[in-house]
């Protein structure tokens, strides 16, 4: 990554909590987010008021963390992961 990139990233981070993010905060986010479009007045407050434990400050970096993760997925510098369950390019030749 280059390092200034990886500077704003981790001060997001930082930003975004010194404590880690549960899977409940997380579920309620992306539902605010469907919620609170882009052009929704105070947003962040209402995203974080759906949250119920983050800040507007904290919900509105953590954002800014999922779009730039969301670019390194789709440029492709995030492998897609080989799940143990997934079956292997010779597993699926031998299936047919």
């Amino acid at each position: 990554m280059i390092p200034n990139l990886k500077n704003k990233v981790l001060s997001r981070k930082m930003a975004s909590s010194s404590m880690k993010w549960s899977a409940k905060e997380n579920k309620d986010f992306e539902k605010a987010l469907a919620e609170f479009v882009e052009d929704t007045p105070e947003r962040w407050a209402n995203v974080a008021r759906a949250v119920g434990s983050r800040t507007p400050e904290e919900v509105k970096a953590h954002y800014e963390i999922l779009l730039e993760d969301l670019k390194h997925i789709e440029s492709g510098r995030v492998p897609f992961p080989n799940y143990r369950n997934t079956p292997t390019q010779d597993e699926k030749l031998k299936l047919r």
